[in-house]
């Protein structure tokens, strides 16, 4: 058999170990019990099983995309075209069905994650076995795998491509050619293109310390001409922008998206003192970006998974198997912070008896990205927070373990390997070794013992802690001991799995194991271990709107409405209703434009905020409108409520139409002025429009007694990226639209270039004449369109480079064939 077929049956038992441990939420028909897939990503990708097959290769990257059914019209600005890129994820949700297509695509990149890492292993130089380990660790590491039940789809996605990142460079490092440095762009670039943007930002990071250091490495080690030392520089910048042109479809429109949101340069977020004045840096402020920082203490978690609880507690339903949920000092987890025993009983190996540039490496990885993720606590992140960019964009420093997740791996296989060597075997320092390893459970134990005899100390002791109250648990002192029963409890089970190891490795020294066998129990215990934390992570519930084509009442009744007004669910999931073609106003975001922040932060039903917004309708309970009934007044009546009368739909009886003219101009010079006009009784939104700056042309004052009508518009089309009117103007005007603004729209008025103001604060406008008018407006943001081309040169270059590669190993003897691989 041919080491080729070798590594591919190899990664075949692989896939196999992954379809077995989650086969609960792979062969099911209810869906993985995590709010971001049920509010959000599974809506998303419902319908993908119904497209026609060529659909799911069509490329369209045309426009930006303007999306009219969320948040009262959304974009990234085309940073998220590239997402049509990922043809094999289209393939997963068109085979499997919904809504376990979700669970497949999950495993199915925890897999890729796992092969990169066995690839990455094998080519420094570890045996099968144990790249096979390394592999399971990446995969099944709780800590990574544990994101099934935040939800983080894309988030796993993501991370899978990191080990092939590193594997590509090291062999683009250990071959000095060209064709690895791009392709790690490429990978590096599709893994951006996968969506979750602080998880590439945190891979580029280290793939920039590994190159750097990799490059230090050869220079020290191997010390070659000043012609190679230029060669090996020259690769490394060719990586960095090859990188940047072909992630630039998703970057350059994100970089400029970015700037006026909630986390941009200019959202007024960590003011900083400086000559002599306030400035904003921009990015988050410094308490929330550091809220989900890994408290010190839980590094106590690396040994005993459930010491500070386990993470999964939400509003409804719950799993069974959990009898502490998380009660440390972060703000609430979602994820636990364990990776497994046997990582960090093999860790010790390779810094005794192989201190390569690999073990350095991979060990920079762990401590690093461990201190990194501590946030808040450390000097080392303040630091960067304050002088690195792009540190202060991102919130969860704790979002950074999948590097030393792959550290620990790489480090697991190097251990398991060297614990094999009969050379390493026979030495003095391993019998110490074994020493330490059987010491563990008798620590643990000793641990054990001390909480079970003086427990009432300690919980008198840290009552304050163990008494804190989560968001849906109240303070009592059944709460306390629960928490410390779990506390024993978890310790007592971390002591007898550090036994079972012990003894493993006891018997392997003494010659009663074999050596063959060595890595199969080994195994076999890394699995009993985190498969029994992994289990409490992988709750499933019944499919919303389950095995039915009948639409809810509610959503059937508003689907049936125009689509140029707005519908805002009140208290409920709004992507339902967006899923049915519904626009709503709101949807969650962590990141949202700023004005539009703004003016959620200050919104208020009974202004004429939601007039504005074309928001006809609200959705609330039965209860909720029977307690807001005598507060909302005339404004809102019942039109519909549901059979089972649990659900009213209300109509906005003062909603203003798609566009209209106001003649008159409210000259707000700040946003608190702007906010504040909305909300103020005597704002009439018909006839007056909150402007920033002086019109161009003479509107009436707000004192002015305006008596006739201003004069009509006419929508003749509404789409996504492009808006046709007619206006008939009988006086000087401003046309407002009841749509964002944003700088990527462009407008025409007759033909002529025209400028399109923000008015009311978070709204569109355009200054008319009398007289009759066409009015056009397109979606056409400049960033995307440069991006768009720079990524499609890429792509056209390094398929030259690909089909360059094919020629290339076609013309390569048999024999120097078989050398290189």
């Amino acid at each position: 058999m041919t080491d080729r077929k070798k590594d591919l049956l190899i990664l075949s038992g692989l896939l196999a170990v992954l379809l077995i441990l989650f086969s609960k939420i792979l062969f099911t028909s209810q869906i993985i019990r995590a709010p971001d897939i049920i509010n959000e990503f599974y809506w998303g990708i419902k319908g993908f099983g119904s497209r026609a097959f060529l659909s799911l290769f069509k490329v369209d990257i045309s426009s930006a995309g303007w999306n009219t059914l969320l948040n009262s019209g959304h974009t990234n600005e085309g940073g998220m075209a590239s997402e049509q890129f990922l043809v094999i994820r289209n393939l997963i949700f068109w085979i499997f069905p919904a809504p376990a297509s979700v669970a497949w695509y999950i495993v199915a990149q925890l897999f890729f994650g796992a092969a990169g890492t066995y690839c990455l292993c094998r080519l420094i130089g570890a045996g099968r076995p144990a790249s096979f380990l390394a592999g399971l660790v990446f995969a099944l590491a709780p800590e990574n795998a544990s994101l099934i039940n935040a939800g983080h789809v894309m988030k796993i996605a993501t991370i899978s491509f990191a080990p092939w990142a590193f594997y590509f460079l090291e062999k683009g490092f250990k071959t000095r050619r060209l064709i690895f440095f791009l392709t790690t762009a490429v990978v590096l670039a599709f893994q951006f293109f996968h969506t979750h943007w602080q998880v590439a930002y945190y891979t580029c990071l280290a793939i920039g310390v590994y190159g750097i250091a990799r490059s230090v490495f050869i220079l020290r080690e191997e010390k070659p001409a000043g012609k190679e030392v230029a060669s090996l520089v020259g690769m490394n910048l060719v990586l960095l922008v090859f990188f940047l042109t072909t992630v630039a479809i998703s970057l350059v429109p994100l970089a400029n998206w970015s700037k006026e949101t909630n986390r941009g340069v200019n959202s007024g977020a960590n003011a900083v003192a400086g000559g002599g004045k306030t400035e904003a840096k921009g990015g988050l402020a410094r308490e929330e970006a550091m809220s989900w920082s890994l408290p010190p203490e839980e590094t106590a978690a690396f040994i005993i998974p459930g010491m500070f609880g386990y993470s999964r507690q939400e509003a409804g339903e719950n799993p069974k198997d959990i009898d502490a949920y998380y009660w440390g000092r972060m703000n609430f987890t979602q994820t636990v912070s364990y990776m497994g025993l046997l990582p960090w009983l093999l860790l010790p190996l390779p810094l005794i008896f192989r201190r390569d540039r690999y073990t350095w490496l991979a060990l920079s990885a762990v401590v690093v990205g461990i201190f990194f993720s501590m946030g808040k606590y450390t000097l080392f992140y303040n630091l960067l927070f304050d002088y690195f960019p792009g540190i202060n964009r991102f919130r969860v420093p704790k979002m950074i373990m999948f590097i030393p997740v792959l550290g620990l791996g790489v480090l697991s296989a190097l251990g398991l390997d060297l614990l094999l060597d009969p050379v390493v075997r026979g030495t003095r320092a391993f019998k110490r070794y074994i020493l330490g390893i059987v010491l563990l459970p008798v620590v643990l134990l000793a641990l054990l013992g001390t909480e079970i005899a003086t427990g009432q100390f300690w919980v008198n002791t840290f009552i304050d802690i163990l008494s804190q109250p989560t968001r849906y648990q109240p303070q009592s002192e059944q709460l306390v001991l629960e928490r410390w029963n779990n506390l024993v409890a978890e310790t007592a089970i971390a002591a007898g799995l550090a036994a079972l190891f012990a003894a493993a490795f006891a018997l392997y020294h003494r010659g009663k194991l074999a050596a063959k066998l060595v890595p199969l129990v080994l195994i076999a215990l890394f699995l009993l271990d985190v498969g029994r934390v992994n289990s409490k992570f992988l709750f499933l519930v019944d499919e919303p709107h389950k095995a039915t084509a009948v639409k809810p009442p509610e959503i059937a009744f508003l689907a049936n409405q125009p689509k140029d007004y707005r519908t805002l669910p009140l208290g409920g999931d709004p992507m339902p209703y967006a899923a049915s073609g519904i626009p709503v106003m709101f949807t969650s975001n962590a990141v949202q434009q700023r004005r539009w922040q703004e003016f959620l932060d200050s919104f208020d039903l009974l202004s004429t905020m939601p007039d504005i917004l074309n928001v006809r309708y609200l959705v609330l309970s039965k209860d909720q409108y029977r307690k807001d009934q005598a507060s909302m007044g005339n404004k809102y009546r019942p039109v519909f409520t549901t059979p089972d009368g649990g659900t009213v739909i209300l109509e906005n009886q003062n909603v203003l139409p798609k566009a209209w003219l106001a003649p008159v101009a409210v000259k707000a010079t700040s946003t608190q002025e702007s906010l504040a006009a909305l909300q103020s009784p005597a704002f009439n939104p018909r006839l007056m429009a909150v402007v920033e700056s002086e019109p161009p042309i003479p509107l009436a004052p707000p004192t002015a007694q305006v008596t006739t009508a201003p004069g009509q518009v006419r929508v003749l089309r509404y789409e996504g990226e492009l808006i046709d009117l007619d206006a008939s103007v009988a006086m000087n005007s401003l046309l407002v639209m009841g749509e964002k603004y944003y700088r990527g729209w462009r407008a025409t008025v007759d033909g002529k270039v025209a400028e399109i103001y923000p008015v009311d604060h978070v709204l569109r406008g355009i200054y008319l004449t009398p007289g009759m008018h066409k009015v056009e407006l397109v979606f056409d943001p400049t960033p995307f369109k440069v991006g768009k081309y720079l990524t499609l040169i890429s792509f056209a270059v390094f398929a030259a480079f690909l089909g360059r590669e094919v020629v290339l190993r076609r013309r390569q003897p048999i024999g120097a064939k078989g050398a290189e691989s």
